[in-house]
């Protein structure tokens, strides 16, 4: 593509484009930034902290500008194999970005949490902006005392306050987030919103649901991979995806009674698989037994977390 575009005043302007990482600790909002940056769920939400578990990769394009953005697992003290996997994953996208995001919940304030990321962040050299999320639950006079704090723990290229779920201030985000990327080219095409196989994202789908149906116990030891996706004569989707759990109990647990539970993530995965791909959808599940398997290398490699 031409990485040149015309000014309002006929001038020439550089294209810019870049590689941003959003960073946070669990539950502050960073997928719900993605989705409402991009227009449409890629990465899923859950009230329930630790959700995403790899990086997604969301595509934000203007005619002056595309932001490549990677909402990375919420850093946390991991307690295993797939906990290390998920911070060193959120730590390594530091070094790989034009600019990173710290992303708060202003309704939380200043934690340990804060204190160990932006000690993780005086070791890049990126500019970093403190994106300070969910404003709409505080009361404005609170947010200068807490731009003060974070301020005299890092030197912030920029400070903007948004509504990631109500979409407040968004924009400007955007914009002079723009002004930071180096010049460069379109790296993917106007109209691609993520560089995930659409087989990743329908399995993400189908974990958000069980994440909001199921009890306490059972979310972090859920993973689901799709085994068969394919286009029938009819046109419809097949979708045939495995649901894996790491003990018994947790089996009956998702499967629920009578298979009422499980009938229920079906339908709701199967209504946001629709709107992702366009089509008619056969979602077909089935739930299997893993046991400890966020604790074996093998099994986290086959269902695509990595480090390398």
């Amino acid at each position: 593509m031409n990485t040149t575009t015309t000014g309002s005043k006929g001038s020439k302007e550089k294209y810019r484009s870049g590689f941003v990482a959003i960073v946070g600790r669990p539950n502050v909002g960073k997928s719900t930034l993605i989705n409402e940056v991009i227009g449409q769920k890629i990465a899923i939400m859950s009230d329930k902290p630790q959700t995403t578990r790899n990086k997604i990769h969301g595509v934000y394009t203007t005619d002056r500008s595309q932001i490549v953005f990677l909402d990375t697992p919420g850093i946390h003290k991991p307690t295993s194999k797939l906990g290390d996997f998920m911070v060193k994953s959120a730590i390594g996208t530091l070094g790989e970005v034009d600019a990173a995001l710290f992303l708060i919940d202003v309704s939380e304030g200043l934690g340990g949490g804060d204190r160990f990321i932006i000690e993780a962040l005086k070791k890049v050299n990126t500019p970093v902006f403190l994106v300070m999320n969910k404003i709409d639950k505080i009361e404005p006079d609170a947010l200068l005392p807490l731009i003060v704090q974070y301020k005299e723990l890092y030197d912030f290229a920029e400070v903007i306050p948004i509504s990631a779920l109500q979409g407040n201030n968004v924009n400007t985000l955007l914009k002079v987030l723009g002004d930071y990327l180096p010049e460069g080219p379109q790296y993917y095409p106007a109209d691609q919103v993520t560089d995930h196989p659409e087989q990743f994202v329908c399995a993400e789908l189908v974990r958000e649901k069980i994440l909001h149906l199921t009890r306490e116990e059972v979310p972090h030891s859920i993973a689901v991979a799709i085994e068969d996706m394919r286009v029938q004569d009819n046109g419809v989707v097949y979708i045939g995806a495995v649901i894996f759990v790491e003990r018994d109990s947790q089996k009956g647990i998702v499967i629920g009674k009578q298979g009422a539970l499980l009938k229920q993530v079906g339908k709701e995965a199967r209504r946001d698989i629709e709107t992702l791909l366009g089509s008619r959808v056969f979602l077909e599940l089935w739930v299997k037994v893993k046991k400890d398997w966020r604790n074996q290398d093998r099994v986290l490699k086959d269902l695509g977390f990595r480090n390398d």
